[in-house]
C-alpha cells in the first residue's frame, strides 16, 4: 500500500542515487494504478507495469498530455491550477495541484539550500508579463520566496525598470544578499535602456521567456551579454516548468536539479530509447514531489546530462521533427 505522507516525509531525506531509484520505482507502481492519464499511456504501450522494476524502464509521459487532459490521482481534489502562459494559438498546460504545501516545500527547500535561508536575502522580482497572471506557478514560487524573506525592500517590479534600477541602487551598501528573478526580455529591456550599470552586488536569476518579443538568444548569448552591461561575474538560470513542483539551478551553464528531482536523456529521433551522458537527446525529468499527478515526464526541452547528475539545457525541439510519443496524445 502506497502511503502518502511516508513517502513525502522520504523524499526530502533522499541521500543517496540508490534512495531515489527505490522510490521512482514505487511511485511509479503508485502512478501506473492510480492516476488514470499514466495508466491508458502505459497500456497503449503495451507495458505491464509489474515488469518495471529499474528507473531506466520507466516510460515518461509526454508533457503535451497537461494541455489534454485532466492528469490527477484518482480519488484527490484539485485544490489549485498553475497553468503556462502559451500563446493566443496554442493551448496552455494545466497542472491540477492537490496540495500546495507540497509544492512550497519542494521549491523552498531547495532554493535555501541553493541560496541560503530567505531571511538572509533581499529578494527582487522582474516578471512583467507573469505578474498578469494568477496562474503561474513561477509568480507564486517567488511571491512566497518574497513573503519568507519578511524584507520590507522584497518586491515585485512590473515594467517600472528605473524604479527597479533605483531600488537596486540604494541596495548597494546592503548587507543582505541581493536575488534578482528576472525573465529574460526585462532583463535585455534594462541594459537597452540604461547604461553604467554596476550590478556585481547582486545575484541575477534569469528564468528564460522571450514569448515573441525579439530574437531568442541562446543562453550562452544571454549570459554574455548580461554579464558585459551589468559587471557581474555569471549569471545564474532557473530550470522550472508549470508541468513540475521542482526546480534546478545554475550559475552558468551547468543545472544542478534538487535531489528528488532527476534529469534524463532519450535520443532525439526514439523516445523509448536513453541517450548517453554527455550526448544532445530529449529531456526527460522524474519529479518525485509531483507524487499526485504524474512523476515521469517527457519534456520538449534538448539537453545533456553528466554522470553526477547535473545538466545542460541546449534548446527545444522543433515541434514539426516531434515523432514517437508525442503522437499518442491525440490517441489517448
Amino acid at each position: 500500500m502506497f502511503r502518502r505522507e511516508q513517502f513525502i516525509k522520504s523524499i526530502f531525506e533522499i541521500n543517496s542515487s540508490q534512495e531515489f531509484n527505490e522510490l521512482a520505482v514505487q511511485l511509479f507502481h503508485h502512478q501506473a494504478s492510480s492516476v488514470q492519464v499514466y495508466k491508458d499511456f502505459l497500456g497503449f504501450l503495451n507495458i505491464r507495469s509489474s515488469n518495471i522494476t529499474e528507473i531506466s524502464d520507466i516510460p515518461c509521459l509526454p508533457i503535451q498530455f497537461f494541455k489534454k487532459k485532466h492528469i490527477l490521482t484518482e480519488g484527490l481534489e484539485t485544490k489549485t491550477i498553475f497553468r503556462s502562459s502559451g500563446t493566443s494559438s496554442s493551448i496552455s498546460s494545466e497542472h491540477l495541484v492537490h496540495d500546495l504545501s507540497l509544492y512550497e516545500k519542494s521549491f523552498k527547500t531547495h532554493f535555501e539550500s541553493t541560496y541560503g535561508s530567505c531571511k538572509n536575502l533581499i529578494i527582487l522580482a522582474l516578471l512583467p508579463a507573469y505578474l498578469e497572471r494568477k496562474d503561474s506557478s513561477l509568480v507564486y514560487m517567488v511571491n512566497r520566496l518574497i513573503e519568507l524573506t519578511k524584507n520590507s525592500h522584497s518586491s515585485f517590479y512590473k515594467d517600472n525598470y528605473q524604479k527597479l534600477v533605483s531600488k537596486i541602487e540604494s541596495l548597494i551598501m546592503s548587507e543582505k544578499r541581493i536575488v534578482l528573478f528576472g525573465v529574460t526580455f526585462g532583463l535585455l529591456q534594462i541594459i537597452e535602456r540604461f547604461t553604467g550599470l554596476d550590478w556585481s552586488h547582486v545575484t541575477i536569476i534569469e528564468t528564460g521567456g522571450m514569448k515573441g518579443r525579439g530574437r531568442e538568444l541562446t543562453r550562452t548569448e544571454l549570459h554574455k551579454h548580461l554579464k558585459k552591461h551589468l559587471r557581474v561575474s555569471e549569471v545564474h538560470s532557473e530550470y522550472g516548468m508549470t508541468e513540475l513542483l521542482s526546480q534546478g539551478y545554475s550559475n552558468g551553464e551547468i543545472f544542478t536539479p534538487a535531489p528528488w528531482m532527476k534529469v534524463m536523456t532519450r535520443e532525439v529521433d526514439d523516445p523509448f530509447t536513453s541517450a548517453a551522458h554527455h550526448r544532445t537527446g530529449g529531456i526527460n525529468v522524474i519529479d518525485l514531489a509531483n507524487i499526485d499527478s504524474c512523476a515521469f515526464l517527457a519534456t520538449d526541452d534538448l539537453g545533456k546530462t553528466q554522470e553526477n547528475g547535473t545538466f545542460e539545457v541546449l534548446g527545444r525541439f522543433d515541434h514539426s521533427d516531434v515523432r514517437g510519443c508525442n503522437l499518442l496524445v491525440q490517441d489517448i
